[in-house]
């Protein structure tokens, strides 16, 4: 099954785009931020200027034109039309499962430090991999799920040491 995922420009256009699309894309990092695109004999250069991994928003400069991008997978359309939000508060110290399925990997340890994005756990719901990532910096208190569990909607996956600001 091919991944898919929905953008979102300057919250006016939407663009529905391929993984396989996407990996077909003639590009070139140039910089930590900077590519330089060939589309239809057409040479681009662009920026990520920033960007919002929890909301999976970023600003992007195109030959010298800002866009505001938003990206959507399959879970996070999901997810929004279950009512939730996707990449909602930071302040919970707990991460638990959106929805029934089986862990396939669990890329944690409890007492491990991690950052905002990398990748926590694995869950294949729906016929899809979905990776779950860390919404912020910290350090892993427990795991309570292990590769080949089954788990509900709303459980417990990962916990997080209470942060103190």
């Amino acid at each position: 099954m091919s991944k898919n995922y929905k953008t979102t420009v300057n919250q006016e256009f939407e663009f529905d785009i391929s993984a396989s699309a996407l990996s077909e894309l003639d590009a070139v990092q140039t910089t930590k931020t900077g590519y330089h695109i060939l589309h239809d004999n057409t040479s681009y250069k662009a920026e990520i200027v920033t960007s919002d991994f929890t909301k999976k928003t970023y600003q992007v400069l195109v030959n010298n034109r800002t866009y505001e991008v938003a990206i959507a997978d399959a879970v996070d359309i999901l997810i929004k039309d279950m009512g939730f939000s996707v990449g909602g508060s930071k302040q919970s110290n707990a991460l638990t499962a959106p929805m029934p399925g089986l862990i396939l990997d669990v890329q944690v340890t409890p007492g491990q430090e991690v950052k905002e994005g990398d990748t926590l756990v694995i869950l294949s719901a729906m016929k899809m991999e979905n990776s779950f990532v860390s919404h912020m910096d910290g350090i892993i208190k427990a795991v309570h799920v292990t590769k080949d569990d089954a788990v509900d909607k709303g459980q417990l996956l990962i916990e997080f040491e209470e942060i103190n600001n």
